[in-house]
C-alpha cells in the first residue's frame, strides 16, 4: 500500500511540474512574464452573436458582431446566406435610450446594394413544357 501511495504522489507531482513548465515556456515564448499571462487582463472578445430570431421551423436570422461591425446572416436553409454586411455597431447605451424614447416617425432601412442580382421568375417558368395531365 505504501508503494501505491508513493507512485500516486510521484505521478501527481510530475504532472504539476510538467504543467508549470509548459506554462512558463509558453509565457517566455510569447514575450510576457508568466505572472502576467496568468493573472493579467483578458483580451476583449472580437466575435459575438448580438441577436437572433426564428424565421420559420428551419431558418434563423442571426446578427453577428465582429470588430464592431455587424453582419446579418440567415442560417438553416439549403444554403446559409449573408443578407447584409458592414452594419456599424451601435453602442449599448444609445440602444437603451432609443428603446425608452422611440421616434414618432419610423424611417425604413434600405440596403446599400442588393445582395442577389437574379431575374425574377414568373409563375409558369418552372413548369414550362409540362402541360396538364391527360386522363
Amino acid at each position: 500500500m505504501a508503494n501505491f501511495i508513493w507512485y500516486v504522489l510521484l505521478s501527481t507531482s510530475m504532472a504539476v511540474i510538467a504543467v508549470g513548465a509548459v506554462w512558463f515556456v509558453r509565457g517566455y515564448l510569447n514575450g510576457t512574464p508568466p505572472r502576467i499571462s496568468f493573472f493579467g487582463p483578458k483580451a476583449e472578445p472580437r466575435l459575438a452573436v448580438v441577436d437572433h430570431a426564428n424565421v420559420d421551423g428551419r431558418r434563423r436570422l442571426v446578427l453577428v458582431r465582429r470588430d464592431n461591425i455587424e453582419h446579418l446572416i440567415m442560417t438553416g436553409g439549403p444554403v446559409d446566406v449573408v443578407i447584409e454586411t458592414g452594419i456599424p455597431a451601435r453602442p449599448v447605451a444609445a440602444h437603451v435610450e432609443e428603446l425608452e424614447a422611440p421616434s414618432s416617425v419610423a424611417q425604413p432601412v434600405l440596403p446599400a446594394q442588393p445582395v442577389f442580382s437574379r431575374a425574377p421568375r414568373t409563375l409558369g417558368t418552372a413548369a414550362a413544357g409540362k402541360e396538364g395531365a391527360a386522363g
